[in-house]
C-alpha cells in the first residue's frame, strides 16, 4: 500500500509540474496537443446545454487565441525561414485573421445571443479545417528541415504561461 500511496503522490507531482521544468517539448507536439484541446472543445460546445455555452467558447477562444500568438511569433517565421514555403505560411496566416475577425464578433455577444452558436460553428470549422493543413502539410514538411523544435517549444512554453497568467489576472479584475 505504501509503494501505490508513494506513486500517486509522484503522478500527482507531475501533473503539477510547471510545463516550463521539463527539460525539452517539441514545439509541434505542443501545437498539436492544442489542436487536440480545441477539437475537443468545439465538440464539447456541440453537446452542451445553452448555459455551458458561454464558458467553453471562452475557454476555445483564450486557448485559440494563445496557440495563434505562438504560431505567428515564433513558429511560421521560423518554418518560412528553413522552408521558403511562402504560399504555405502565407494562407495559414490568412486563415488566423480570418479566424481572429470571428472571435471579435463572438466576444461581443452572449452565448445566448441569436447567431452565437451559428457564427461559432462557421469558427471552429475554419480551425478544423486548419488544423488538417497543418498536420497534413505545414507539420511534416517542416519536420524535414533545420529547426530547433526542443527551443522553439520552451519558447512556446514561456510565451504560454505569461498569456494565461495575464488572462487570470485580467479575470480577477474583472470579478
Amino acid at each position: 500500500m505504501a509503494k501505490q500511496h508513494k506513486k500517486s503522490n509522484q503522478d500527482h507531482d507531475e501533473l503539477n509540474k510547471a510545463p516550463a521544468e521539463h527539460e525539452s517539448v517539441h514545439a509541434l507536439e505542443l501545437l498539436k496537443e492544442d489542436h487536440r484541446k480545441v477539437e475537443q472543445l468545439f465538440q464539447s460546445f456541440e453537446t452542451a446545454d445553452g448555459r455551458s455555452r458561454q464558458g467553453i467558447a471562452d475557454e476555445a477562444i483564450k486557448a485559440l487565441e494563445i496557440h495563434t500568438k505562438i504560431e505567428e511569433s515564433l513558429v511560421y517565421p521560423a518554418i518560412l525561414e528553413a522552408t521558403g514555403e511562402e504560399d504555405l505560411v502565407g494562407e495559414a496566416n490568412e486563415e488566423h485573421h480570418v479566424v481572429a475577425l470571428v472571435i471579435k464578433e463572438l466576444k461581443k455577444l452572449k452565448a445566448s445571443a441569436e447567431g452565437y452558436k451559428a457564427k461559432f460553428t462557421v469558427m471552429s470549422e475554419l480551425v478544423k479545417h486548419h488544423i488538417e493543413e497543418e498536420e497534413k502539410e505545414m507539420f511534416p514538411e517542416a519536420e524535414n528541415v533545420d529547426i530547433d523544435w526542443e527551443e522553439l517549444g520552451r519558447e512556446a512554453l514561456s510565451i504560454k504561461e505569461q498569456m494565461m497568467a495575464k488572462s487570470s489576472r485580467g479575470q480577477r479584475r474583472a470579478a
